[in-house]
């Protein structure tokens, strides 16, 4: 089977890390295959922010958290998380940055990095204070919260995929 079908279908969502930061060469490549993603138009209205402090991951995590009116980690402790944000003035703003998000979870797999995809962004940087997040690293503009991608190493082994269901394929 070609390569790139067996990782689209072992890739799965990770949430445990080990603690140790990902390697930026490793990190560069997931970004590069996010960039590549699709757009309505080729527009290309989607944004990375790449968190590795860990100040700014535990403000993240806390915003997360009380959205679902948790206070556990929704990052599982991983130690990057890509914020991917998209031009709410774009119609395809939403379909963009999810095809962004699947292919930075995807080339993360591939190179062996355990990634999961964490809801939440919109209503994050809704807020005044994701807002305020978004003026301090410098986007201004009609940037939304698409998603947050988290990254690191997988702190133990990802479980198969489960069978998948049938009659999800229509052939007219």
């Amino acid at each position: 089977m070609h390569e790139t079908i067996e990782t689209l279908k072992t890739r799965r969502s990770c949430r445990a890390y080990q603690p140790r930061q990902v390697e930026e060469g490793l990190l560069q490549q997931v970004l590069e295959a996010g960039l590549y993603a699709p757009s309505g138009r080729g527009a290309q209205p989607v944004v990375f922010v790449v968190v590795q402090d860990q100040a700014t991951l535990a403000e993240l995590s806390r915003r997360n958290a009380a959205v679902m009116g948790a206070d556990t980690d929704p990052f599982y402790g991983a130690p990057t998380v890509i914020v991917v944000l998209a031009d709410r003035s774009r119609p395809t703003w939403v379909e963009d940055g999810s095809l962004a998000l699947g292919n930075l979870m995807n080339a993360a797999h591939a190179l062996g990095l355990g990634s999961c995809w964490i809801h939440r962004a919109r209503e994050v940087f809704d807020s005044p204070e994701g807002q305020a997040l978004l003026h301090q690293w410098g986007l201004e503009g009609t940037y939304a919260g698409v998603g947050h991608c988290i990254l690191g190493y997988p702190a133990t082994d990802l479980p198969p995929a489960p069978p998948r269901k049938p009659g999800r394929v229509v052939r007219v």
